[in-house]
C-alpha cells in the first residue's frame, strides 16, 4: 500500500455517535504477512467466528497473531515478540518475495484499517561498548491508520521509522508531538486523546479486546483459592478471580443464564458465591451430597467450564472477545452448553473461538451470524480452505 497523500486541508472526518464518541464497532477482516507459518493471510470476519483444522495448520498462530495486534495497542508488542523468541523467531521461515523483511499485521475494525509493519533491528556494533543489548526488540518501520468515507480512503496516522504524522481533531496532518519507542506503536504511546480523537477510539477499542487461552486449574491455582471479593465485570485472562466474577454475574448480570447454564452442564447441581467481608470462594451443590463443593475439591473440566461461563456472561461484555480452544479438558457433554453460551454472548460481542471439536463448531456455525473458517497447510504456509493465493501488501520504504 502506498504512502498517505501529503495535504495541509483538512479531510472529511467521521460522524459520531450520539454521545459523541468515534463508532467503532466490529472487526471486518484480519491481515497477516510473514508470520510464523502463516506468509499472507486476509480473512474476512462475521459476527461469530469459528477456526477449525486439523492439528499443526496454524489455528494457534493464527490466535496468537490477532493477539499481537492487541499487544501494540497496549505498548506490549517488543515484550510478547520476546516471548517468541523475538521477531526473528516468529518470522514466516519459507521462501520470501523480494525486498526487506517485513512481519505485517493489519486490521479493518468498521470504516478503519490499521497496518503495523515490523522488521529486524541492525545488528549492533561489536565495537562499540554502548551499543544496545536489546537484540529481541522489533523495530517498527511503518505505521498507518486509514478511514474510508463516501467511497474514498484518507490518512489519520503515516508513521516511516522514528517519524510520525496524524490527523489532529481539525482535521489537519500534523507532525506527532511524542517521541515513542522504536518497537512499540504509536497508539500505545498516545497521550493527548483531545487533541487526536480518532486514534484515540481506535487505541480504546482494539485495548476492550479480551482473550481467553488457558486457565490454571492445578491444586495452587488462585481459582481454587479465596479470593478478593471486589465487583469484577470482566473475567482476568487467567480467571484468578472466578469467583468475584460470577457474584459480580448474580448481582448484576444475566443471573438467570448463568443459573440455567450450570444446571444445563451439571445436571442438578446449584451455584454459590460464599462470602465474607474480604474474600469470596465458588462452591458447587451436587445432588446426592449433604455439603457443597468449595473450588479447591472441584475437577479440572468443571472449574474450567465455570471460567467460561463467567467469561462468556460478562455484564460489560467487550467488543471483541477470543476464545482458544476452549473445549480442552472438557467432558463432552459439555460442548453443547458451551456452545450455546458463545452464540448468546455473539449477540453481544462480536466473538473468536479456535477449536479442535467439530462438535463444538458445528452447534456454533448453526447460527446464521457465525462464519466458519477452516485452515490448511499447505507446503508449509497456513491457508483458508478454499481461498487461493493473495498478493502480498505492498509496504514502501
Amino acid at each position: 500500500m502506498g504512502p498517505v497523500a501529503k495535504s495541509s486541508n483538512p479531510e472529511p472526518r467521521p460522524t459520531r455517535c450520539a454521545d459523541g464518541r468515534l463508532p467503532v464497532v466490529k472487526l471486518r477482516e484480519l491481515l497477516l504477512q510473514e508470520y510464523r507459518s502463516i506468509r499472507n493471510l486476509r480473512i474476512r470476519l462475521e459476527q461469530v467466528n469459528v477456526v477449525i483444522g486439523p492439528n499443526g495448520c496454524g489455528k494457534t498462530n493464527l490466535y496468537q497473531g490477532l493477539r499481537l495486534l492487541s499487544a501494540a495497542a497496549g505498548g506490549e508488542l517488543s515484550r510478547r515478540l520476546g516471548r517468541e523468541g523475538g521477531l526473528g523467531s516468529a518470522l514466516w521461515a519459507g521462501q520470501r518475495r523480494k525486498g526487506p523483511v517485513r512481519l505485517v499485521i493489519g486490521a479493518t475494525v468498521d470504516e478503519f484499517e490499521y497496518q503495523i509493519a515490523l522488521g529486524l533491528p541492525p545488528p549492533p556494533d561489536p565495537y562499540d561498548p554502548n551499543a544496545t543489548k536489546f537484540a529481541l526488540d522489533p523495530e517498527v518501520k511503518e505505521e498507518h491508520l486509514w478511514v474510508r468515507e463516501r467511497g474514498r480512503k484518507h490518512g489519520l496516522l503515516e508513521r516511516r521509522g522514528p517519524t510520525a504524522f496524524a490527523r489532529d481533531a481539525e482535521g489537519m496532518r500534523v507532525p506527532y508531538p511524542l517521541a515513542f519507542a522504536q518497537g512499540e506503536s504509536v497508539l500505545s504511546e498516545l497521550r493527548e486523546p483531545h487533541r487526536f480523537p480518532v486514534l484515540s477510539t481506535v487505541h480504546q477499542e482494539v485495548l476492550r479486546w479480551r482473550f481467553y487461552h488457558d486457565f490454571r486449574t492445578d491444586a495452587a491455582s488462585p481459582i481454587r483459592q479465596p479470593q478478593v471479593g471486589v465487583r469484577t465485570p470482566a473475567l482476568s485472562h487467567d480467571g484468578e478471580d472466578l469467583a468475584a466474577a460470577l457474584r459480580t454475574i448474580i448481582e448484576i448480570g444475566d443471573v438467570e443464564k448463568l443459573y440455567s447454564t450450570v444446571a444445563r452442564a451439571f445436571p442438578g447441581a446449584e451455584l454459590e458465591i460464599q462470602t465474607d467481608p474480604q474474600t469470596f470462594q465458588v462452591l458447587l451443590k451436587m445432588p446426592d451430597f449433604h455439603r457443597p463443593f468449595d473450588a479447591k475439591e472441584l475437577s479440572d473440566g468443571t472449574l474450567k467450564f465455570l471460567c467460561l461461563a463467567a467469561a462468556l456472561l460478562s455484564p460489560r461484555p467487550p467488543a471483541f472477545l477470543a476464545l482458544n480452544e476452549p473445549e480442552a479438558s472438557l467432558h463432552p457433554s459439555l460442548l453443547v452448553p458451551l456452545a450455546d453460551l458463545i452464540v448468546s454472548a455473539g449477540r453481544r460481542s462480536q466473538v473468536w473461538v479456535t477449536t479442535h471439536s467439530e462438535v463444538l463448531a458445528r452447534h456454533i456455525a448453526e447460527t446464521k451470524d457465525a462464519r466458519l473458517i477452516e485452515l490448511e497447510k499447505v507446503q508449509g504456509e497456513t491457508r483458508v480452505v478454499g481461498q487461493g493465493l493473495l498478493g502480498d501488501v505492498e509496504i514502501e520504504e
